[in-house]
């Protein structure tokens, strides 16, 4: 439970520290690296949940973008988006014919909506 909680921690601060600085987020993965870090993910591999979760926080902001001047701030958008991902790449299973990117757009709309 706490090194759930302390990885999440790390990915809000990379988050706020891409956002914060300006500078550009990291490219989305090719469709064959995207496979090879699922693969190595369930196969136990923490840091390719990391680089899964990293090379995605472009859809978060860009989601986030979509709900500004509503109720919450949007540093709090991204915060609740960064969760929605973290469950997407929890949870996604390739077998349904879907791809990472849409499965996790709607878990993190689903997380800011909620």
């Amino acid at each position: 439970m706490l090194s759930g909680l302390a990885l999440l921690l790390h990915e809000m601060m990379l988050f706020v520290s891409y956002v914060g600085s300006g500078s550009s987020f990291p490219k989305p993965m090719k469709p064959e690296e995207e496979q090879e870090a699922l693969q190595a993910y369930h196969a136990g591999d923490q840091q390719a949940k990391n680089k899964l979760i990293e090379r995605n926080l472009r859809l978060v902001a860009h989601i986030a973008k979509k709900y500004e001047g509503g109720n919450r701030s949007t540093e709090d958008m991204i915060s609740i988006g960064t969760i929605g991902l973290i469950k997407a790449v929890n949870t996604y299973d390739g077998s349904k014919g879907t791809q990472l990117a849409t499965y996790a757009a709607r878990c993190i709309e689903n997380a800011m909506c909620s």
